[in-house]
């Protein structure tokens, strides 16, 4: 059974950064595809970034040159770096472990609440 633990949340300006960290326990971390994903109050929980096995990555529109996700299959550990941060990237942000190499993911953390004010 996996378990996803996610830290690294908290207050941060608009304009400032913060990095995101998943730990994963449980099953075989190299092999699975891992994303963040993140959601607001009355709205569907939204993909923010993946990264494959094989390390390929994607991102949504919004958050594309000011993101970025990585992993270290050594530690077990999946991470965010949020750069350029805007009031609108105010979420609780969940790491999510695929059941593929590409993709499917269906296993959450409890999630981290990310929130931006001056």
């Amino acid at each position: 059974q996996v378990q996803l633990v996610e830290s690294g949340g908290g207050l941060v300006q608009p304009g400032g950064s913060l990095r995101l960290s998943c730990k994963s326990t449980g099953g075989i971390f190299s092999v699975y595809a891992m994303a963040w994903y993140r959601q607001v109050p009355g709205k569907e929980r939204e993909l923010v970034a993946f990264i494959t096995a094989r390390s390929r990555t994607g991102y949504d529109d919004s958050v594309k040159g000011r993101f970025t996700i990585s992993r270290d299959n050594s530690q077990r550990k999946l991470y965010l770096q949020m750069n350029s941060v805007k009031s609108k990237d105010m979420a609780v942000y969940y790491c999510s472990r695929g059941n593929t190499d590409e993709g499917d993911f269906t296993n959450w953390g409890q999630g981290t609440q990310v929130t931006v004010s001056s």
